[in-house]
């Protein structure tokens, strides 16, 4: 059953109890990896394996997103700065005992390409704090392989 989460602004980024921090470089530019990122939304289900749906709603300035296993959130996008960050909060899922959750996609230069961080924000019940906390290794994971898959699309894309 959906519920609604705490509406929280972008700087929970810094006090949330539970963060996850991951970074990785491409070889893609950040003007590139950002409109990846936040101009085509519908596109995350291509390198994001975890992704079945993704829809900008409202202009973009919402987006719906559901995931394998049948989590589903609605969202309000923060941030969107090109080329450096894209961020949006959770305001509706169905994950039980989440209460706020924010994510935060930060792009720098390196090299010849780009670093992306990706910060996952939450807070909830002691129960869903916990799960969270011991789901790192699998989210950081799933960070890898889909900015690796997305490097391998954006490569194929400038072909």
């Amino acid at each position: 059953m959906a519920h609604l989460l705490r509406e929280v602004r972008l700087d929970f980024i810094g006090t949330a109890p539970v963060r996850h921090v991951f970074a990785r470089e491409v070889t893609a530019p950040p003007e590139t990896v950002y409109r990846a990122l936040a101009e085509d939304v519908p596109g995350w289900t291509e390198w994001f394996s975890a992704v079945t749906l993704a829809r900008p709603l409202d202009d973009g300035a919402r987006r719906e997103i559901r995931l394998k296993g049948g989590t589903r959130f609605e969202e309000t996008i923060l941030a969107a700065k090109s080329p450096e960050v894209y961020a949006y909060r959770v305001d509706v899922a169905n994950a039980p005992g989440a209460r706020a959750m924010v994510e935060e996609w930060r792009l720098a230069p390196a090299g010849a390409g780009t670093r992306v961080q990706w910060t996952f924000a939450v807070d909830g019940t002691t129960p869903f704090r916990f799960a969270f906390g011991i789901a790192r290794p699998g989210l950081g994971r799933a960070f890898r392989d889909a900015v690796t898959a997305l490097d391998r699309r954006l490569a194929a894309a400038a072909r």
